[in-house]
């Protein structure tokens, strides 16, 4: 009889409990859901609902037509073609690849390494003052930025020049805004240099979560302390970095926009400065080709999600995704 009472226990047990229904889960989460759905709204509200715009990509768009976007012609792909025959298509594609790369390749690893110097700093109050002054340029905007870098670029008084002149490198000032060659050089280091401390406060988060005890045990088998960060720090905080690593491979055809407007203001320097972004502004925007410019914005997001999706897939293996 004990034996049939376990039997009946254990097929009681392995019977699938009936599901709630979805509206009663909501209501037990009632608190939940109040600070959750004015988020979704807002995406909702401003990211999707906006989104019926694309179809002007595949109409000839005209802006005294007024809200109604159905007695527009439609053209299908002809935009999308005007811009992979555009002579500009192969410059805008190299600079944008090339520029997001560069930034990827630099500027990901970048706060990494901040952080982990930070982490070794055992001097609270020098440690404090090393954080506020690589936070700092994150909170300004792109106009002060630039406005520094030319500053110190300038031919005129510019600290780069009377660096370079008073240790005899350079004979005359080099007006380096205004040579290709130093531009993509001049942009990546001004990225990092806004961005690398504020990059890092995740990454510091993280590295506060490792169990110290970690560190005491490897440090009483003699590993060094390149050690301890190679074999302990980096590979606990291994899926936070394979996270925003996924976040930025999705964002690879962003090059940049405010930064490229505004440093790269010189004619000269349109072949090697001239993204996709920037692209869009100049030529579809600024001469109200608003079906252009949505064609060539679309193409761009697809690329992305279409990136953003196989980097998913390839840290999934990994055990570190974000779907």
């Amino acid at each position: 009889m004990a034996q049939a009472t376990a039997e009946q226990q254990t097929r009681l047990n392995q019977q699938p409990k009936p599901k709630k229904n979805i509206f009663m889960r909501i209501w037990k989460q009632w608190d939940i859901q109040l600070m959750v759905w004015p988020g979704i709204l807002l995406v909702f509200v401003f990211a999707y609902l906006p989104m019926y715009g694309i179809l002007t990509a595949f109409m000839d768009y005209n802006i005294f037509t007024g809200g109604n976007i159905w007695a527009n012609p439609w053209v299908g792909f002809k935009h999308f073609q005007m811009f992979f025959d555009s002579p500009e298509f192969y410059n805008v594609i190299r600079n944008t690849i090339v520029i997001s790369l560069l930034k990827f390749i630099i500027g990901f690893p970048a706060p990494i390494i901040l952080a982990l110097m930070l982490n070794e700093i055992r001097h609270m109050m020098f440690k404090r003052i090393v954080q506020t002054i690589t936070y700092l340029p994150h909170f300004m905007s792109w106009v002060i930025v630039a406005g520094l870098v030319m500053s110190m670029l300038s031919t005129e008084n510019g600290s780069v020049n009377m660096l370079l002149k008073s240790i005899n490198l350079i004979d005359e000032p080099v007006n380096f805004l205004s040579m290709s060659e130093y531009f993509w050089s001049i942009l990546i280091s001004a990225n990092v240099w806004k961005e690398i401390g504020f990059g890092s406060i995740v990454y510091l988060a993280a590295i506060s979560g490792v169990d110290p005890h970690l560190y005491e045990a490897a440090d009483i088998d003699g590993a060094s302390k390149f050690k301890q960060i190679y074999l302990i720090t980096i590979p606990t905080i291994m899926p936070v970095i394979i996270i925003f690593m996924i976040l930025s491979i999705g964002r690879l055809l962003d090059a940049g926009f405010e930064d490229i407007l505004l440093l790269a203001t010189n004619p000269v320097l349109r072949p090697v400065s001239d993204v996709i972004d920037t692209y869009v502004y100049r030529v579809g925007l600024s001469n109200f080709r608003y079906s252009y410019a949505t064609a060539v914005g679309l193409f761009k997001a697809v690329i992305s999600v279409g990136l953003l999706t196989m980097a998913n897939y390839l840290a999934r293996r990994s055990g570190n995704s974000l779907w």
